[in-house]
């Protein structure tokens, strides 16, 4: 099979992952089944054929709306199925069809799954941190970035947000930072190791800072306005995942 072929398969299995997504980011953060009831709309509650579930095309065929009821149903279920659809096929042009393209996958996967729900709820659940502290962790043990980096990059990422967190709320009185983002950056730190989770926590920081201005100017928000934090971290990873190794090396380079 020639390339453009593999490629356009890796693109349509994307883009029904991206839909299971759309089903964890909609019902874990209302401890929903994933896998019961099956696919129906939020408003009327009915079940949907099959042909309404087609990735990105059933929603664009229908304006955007449910079929019954008509109600509108939002832009993001497409959009997280195109970014999906985007993770799969920059991991196959990235790695081919290899162990560490599957890695990866799954890792932006989680992520994107994270970045919508702290986007929505401001919640990163725990079913998806938790375990994947272990699952980078023990791929570590076979792939990059290897299992030394991995547990460093846990004992980094998460403790040095935990340190933060606890320093903000001895000096504030206050939270700061839920242990979500703790957990979440222990994750990250596991799939990319020490070096580019802290790469990831620099480009949070600086992302979340500029939104913070940009809000505060536009009088939409305050000093003590709370910003989802995890869903700078997810953008962060999927940058040092793509370009991070690069990145650090450039930087690397001035004091060699």
């Amino acid at each position: 099979m020639s390339p453009f072929w593999v490629a356009s398969l890796v693109v349509l299995l994307g883009a029904c992952v991206g839909s299971f997504l759309n089903v964890c980011i909609y019902r874990l953060p209302r401890r929903e089944s994933l896998m019961w009831p099956g696919s129906r709309c939020t408003t009327c509650e009915r079940s949907l054929s099959w042909y309404e579930n087609v990735p990105i095309v059933s929603w664009v065929v229908l304006r955007g709306r449910c079929r019954t009821c008509r109600a509108s149903v939002s832009w993001m279920y497409p959009a997280v199925e195109m970014v999906t659809a985007l993770a799969f096929l920059s991991g196959y042009l990235l790695y081919g069809l290899t162990m560490i393209a599957v890695v990866r996958v799954l890792f932006a996967c989680a992520l994107i799954v994270l970045f919508v729900t702290d986007l929505q709820h401001k919640i990163l659940p725990n079913i998806i941190t938790v375990p994947g502290i272990v699952v980078g962790f023990v791929c570590s043990l076979f792939l990059p970035p290897g299992w030394l980096e991995s547990l460093i990059g846990i004992v980094v990422g998460g403790g040095s947000l935990f340190a933060i967190a606890e320093t903000y709320y001895r000096v504030r009185g206050q939270e700061g930072l839920g242990m979500g983002d703790v957990k979440l950056l222990g994750m990250i730190g596991a799939f990319l190791g020490w070096k580019l989770v802290l790469l990831t926590l620099v480009f949070a920081s600086v992302a979340g800072s500029l939104a913070g201005g940009i809000l505060i100017v536009s009088g939409r928000g305050n000093m003590k306005y709370a910003l989802p934090f995890g869903t700078f971290l997810a953008i962060g990873a999927l940058v040092a995942a793509i370009w991070g190794t690069p990145i650090v090396d450039w930087y690397l380079g001035f004091y060699v």
